[in-house]
């Protein structure tokens, strides 16, 4: 069944590696990860944004998501591959994402964000810490290490004061994908 999949989120302020570990564990794992939709959004159709376009941005991770996890079980059911396919789905940014980014932008939030946080059903959440150095990019907005270690602050509020399991990874990339598999590993082998 698709609820089979193992849905890992990893979330946390721009430039904190979320992508390059998001790959990393589907790599590793020999499974999927979804991108983060808002990349591919604001690329196309720039970087200036409004609160709508969030809203936007939202139904597009998820759609991507579900496409995604859909993919991740019939991958599992038709057997690929010659190792027994991975049950993990990586997901890049979720809705507490988009929620922190509405409100920290806009000062509000989308009820249909607000629900999707309510009813979507994670495993488990991977937090990345803001030491990695700032990646200039023509979509980040906040370079500054205060503003980056505030949005970690709210992450990390938000995962302590809620039911699923966390971990915090930080160090180098190759650090930060070892913490990660040992987290994973040592909870689902539970």
């Amino acid at each position: 069944m698709i609820n089979d999949i193992k849905k890992i989120v990893i979330i946390g302020p721009e430039s904190t590696g979320k992508s390059t570990l998001s790959e990393q564990l589907a790599n590793h794992y020999k499974t999927l990860w979804v991108p983060e939709f808002a990349r591919e959004y604001l690329l196309k159709n720039g970087k200036e944004y409004t609160y709508t376009d969030l809203l936007t941005i939202a139904k597009g991770q998820l759609d991507l998501e579900e496409l995604l996890a859909q993919k991740v079980y019939e991958r599992k059911i038709n057997k690929e591959n010659t190792e027994p396919p991975s049950s993990f789905l990586f997901i890049d940014t979720d809705m507490y994402v988009m929620k922190v980014w509405c409100e920290f932008v806009f000062n509000k939030c989308h009820q249909w964000i607000l629900d999707r946080v309510e009813e979507r059903k994670y495993d488990f959440y991977l937090l990345c810490n803001t030491d990695l150095p700032w990646t200039k990019d023509e979509l980040r907005e906040y370079p500054d290490l205060e503003t980056r270690q505030k949005l970690f602050n709210i992450y990390r509020d938000i995962l302590t004061n809620q039911s699923i399991p966390w971990a915090e990874v930080s160090g180098t990339n190759e650090q930060r994908l070892q913490v990660a598999v040992k987290e994973i590993d040592d909870y689902f082998d539970k």
